[in-house]
């Protein structure tokens, strides 16, 4: 069973880094997919700016939600043989939950605080009621095609907003949810705009935090899966392995007796600078001695990122022990046994 179990439809901020990254994905896919048609090379001709100009019009005014952006994670999902995709958005996506975050990050007048907020007021632009209600209408027309569509959220979790961040949840009608940490005491320390930020932390201090987060959103009880468990070391660093290894174990034991799952997430691998997938080899190796559930995940925020990485994820799953991996539907969970 091939499934991808964590896709974004866009994240922003809107920049030129944006607009060349989206053209970039409409010149992946053929014209009969709705793309700019497949080439080595992007053509530097008038007709050329004309019609990318169009195309890039369209998929502003149209937005992430739009049939025609959402063909072409379809298109891709056809391609690679995938059996269910999970859609999800970042809870900062959207504007029913802007409160939530300006209780819990930096949005002071510091200079991390600003730079933030121009952040927050960037990407929390869209609707809950609306991604849900798209990803709905959108199933019948995915399971035509042979795939199955799942409606999912990454939440950030803040330890003291449990209680909020239930009532969001209890509202939906979720195949599951992603709970996922970016932020550390207000600092969002996956922007590589704060990235600096490391150069001056205790990183032993800083990872002792990041696990100890991670062990309360486990605790929590409110996520189907605990996304990406050592995202913390998306720029590269990190303690060694000695340090980490006794960590590893905590999160695995805390798994294992709370019935949790997780995933392979493939996203740091090839969109940022450690160029490694979550959790790292020996995490994982780990979580597989002590029978973990786990789904692979692409963490793809445009089509053309879709399935990145998961047939090498899937092997080295194999490698280290695993025996099957796991999908959702209204929140239960589905084993799916390796073929033989």
């Amino acid at each position: 069973m091939k499934v991808d179990y964590h896709v974004h439809l866009e994240e922003g901020p809107y920049s030129l880094t944006w607009w060349r990254r989206t053209a970039k994905a409409l010149h992946f896919f053929p014209i009969e997919a709705g793309g700019m048609g497949r080439t080595e090379r992007i053509p530097r001709d008038p007709m050329w700016i004309r019609r990318i100009h169009e195309a890039m019009g369209s998929r502003i005014l149209e937005g992430a939600y739009s049939p025609r952006w959402m063909d072409l994670y379809l298109y891709r999902a056809k391609e690679l043989e995938l059996k269910e995709v999970g859609i999800v958005d970042h809870l900062y996506r959207f504007r029913e939950m802007r409160g939530y975050f300006e209780r819990y990050i930096d949005l002071s007048g510091s200079r991390l605080g600003r730079m933030q907020r121009d952040w927050l007021d960037a990407v929390c632009v869209e609707s809950l009621d609306r991604f849900v209600a798209r990803i709905e209408e959108e199933r019948e027309r995915w399971k035509k095609a042979g795939i199955s569509l799942k409606l999912g959220l990454e939440a950030d979790y803040f330890p003291g907003g449990e209680e909020e961040l239930s009532c969001v949840l209890s509202k939906y009608p979720w195949d599951y949810v992603i709970g996922s940490i970016h932020f550390l005491d207000g600092w969002g320390f996956d922007n590589p705009e704060t990235k600096h930020f490391f150069q001056d932390m205790d990183l032993e201090r800083l990872y002792d935090r990041f696990f100890s987060m991670v062990m309360q959103a486990i605790r929590s009880g409110l996520f189907d899966i605990i996304g990406h468990l050592d995202n913390i070391k998306v720029f590269g660093y990190r303690p060694d392995e000695q340090f980490l290894s006794p960590y590893y174990r905590q999160i695995a034991d805390l798994l294992a007796e709370r019935d949790g799952a997780t995933e392979i997430n493939t996203g740091l691998s090839y969109r940022y600078p450690v160029k490694e997938a979550c959790p790292a080899p020996h995490f994982l190796q780990i979580l597989a001695e002590k029978g973990v559930a786990i789904t692979t995940s692409s963490d793809a925020h445009f089509p053309d990122d879709l399935g990145t990485g998961l047939t090498e994820a899937r092997i080295e799953l194999r490698n280290v022990g695993f025996h099957s991996i796991i999908g959702f539907e209204k929140r239960k969970r589905i084993v799916y046994p390796f073929e033989e």
